[in-house]
């Protein structure tokens, strides 16, 4: 069984309307307080209330801030722009875990992208109103890590109701939805009601996207809490966003469809592949590997392939043109079965470790102790890693 949320989005989405969601279902609130001190973030204060959204009642999360700011860690200054280095800094500077880092900072990643293709920049020049601002990057890293203080393993969304009409912003006025919400929402479905304005945020969009499985109707699971997320805005219909949480009988092999992208290189330094395999996970791939190829000419060289989640395709796109020499990609869909994964703590004579269980049917079919782990013990008891990881490998666990 796994532990999974299930977010219903019939009127949209935003960074705050999800952690208020998460706590409207039984999040705690000064479990996550003690968790977000770890950004070392100043002049702000979170706000937690119930409120009434078209007579029903949900839990409205805000972040307050004063107008202006004084230096910040990271290397944010008061009153200046931040810039996708800044947020970075700020989220490695924290007391997280890398998979609470690795997506932020995809999250990050996704709306910079967005704002440069937008405006037609490079990302680095791109500078941020909201993503910038301490609200935004702490409803990034709220949403993660209430999700991690719920249990919840998997993500599954419905379509999103994006709006409609026209919203401004300080860039001018623009078609709902928003150039950059509608860049990071390549992919995902969307449909749009009578309801003039703008329902998903960037922010929103960037994080459910990044963290959702699959968009569509609600997976079979048992609910155990159901919460509402409010929004800002009374709207003619309830305000909210809707999150179940429960679980769902994962035991035989889950079917999936993954993009693959392949393209055959020749010509390039073997140095760069470190590099591309970084931007490449940085971004979401699910697996990047390498195999060798015979070319024409009877020249070796190598076949790149990639999968992904398929709204992320674009950007891995991207991605291989920019930082490999290929001139052309190969891109399929398929399925793939994948056997139900969880990850558990296990205490071992090396103290807890975690290892990965896989199984069918709900029997266990592998137990495998995680690399960095072990990596750490041996760097922490001086001892060679093959031993530690021969030493666990023996070990039959049940999670």
């Amino acid at each position: 069984m796994s532990r999974i949320a299930y977010f219903d989005c019939f009127s949209g989405i935003s960074g705050d309307m999800i952690i208020g969601a998460l706590l409207d279902a039984g999040l705690d609130f000064d479990a996550l307080r003690n968790e977000l001190a770890k950004l070392n973030l100043s002049n702000y204060e979170l706000k937690f209330e119930k409120v009434v959204k078209g007579q029903i009642s949900g839990s409205k999360f805000d972040v307050m801030t004063p107008p202006s700011f004084p230096p910040l860690k990271g290397g944010m200054q008061g009153g200046a722009y931040r810039h996708l280095k800044n947020l970075n800094d700020i989220v490695d500077a924290s007391g997280f875990d890398h998979d609470i880092k690795a997506n932020a900072k995809r999250i990050f990643l996704k709306i910079a992208e967005a704002e440069a293709k937008v405006h037609n920049q490079p990302i680095e020049k791109v500078h941020f109103h909201e993503i910038g601002a301490v609200d935004t990057i702490i409803d990034v890293v709220g949403a993660l890590m209430g999700l991690r203080l719920l249990g919840i393993e998997k993500v599954f969304a419905s379509k999103l109701n994006v709006g409609g009409g026209f919203v401004t912003f300080s860039h001018g006025t623009f078609p709902v939805p928003a150039p950059a919400t509608a860049e990071i929402l390549k992919g995902v479905p969307i449909y749009s009601v009578d309801v003039s304005g703008e329902l998903v945020t960037p922010t929103g969009a960037a994080i459910i996207s990044t963290i959702a499985e699959k968009f569509g109707p609600m997976p079979a699971m048992a609910a155990e809490r159901v919460g509402y997320g409010a929004g800002s805005r009374d709207l003619p219909q309830p305000n909210l966003l809707r999150v179940f949480v429960g679980t769902m009988d994962e035991s035989s092999p889950n079917v999936d469809q993954v993009s693959v992208i392949e393209t055959s290189i020749d010509d390039m330094n073997p140095q760069l592949y470190e590099h591309v395999f970084e931007k490449l996970f940085a971004a979401g791939a699910l697996e990047v590997f390498l195999s060798n190829i015979v070319m024409k000419k009877s020249r070796p060289g190598v076949k790149l392939t990639v999968l992904m989640r398929p709204q992320d395709q674009d950007r891995m796109i991207k991605i291989i043109f920019d930082e490999s020499t290929t001139i052309g990609l190969r891109i399929r869909q398929e399925s793939r079965k994948i056997l139900h994964r969880e990850i558990k703590e296990v205490e071992t004579k090396f103290g807890k470790v975690k290892f990965k269980f896989s199984s069918l049917d709900g029997e266990i079919i592998n137990s495998v102790p995680e690399f960095e782990d072990c990596k750490k013990i041996a760097q922490k008891l001086n001892v060679p890693l093959k031993q530690v990881l021969r030493e666990l490998g023996r070990l039959v666990v049940m999670p």
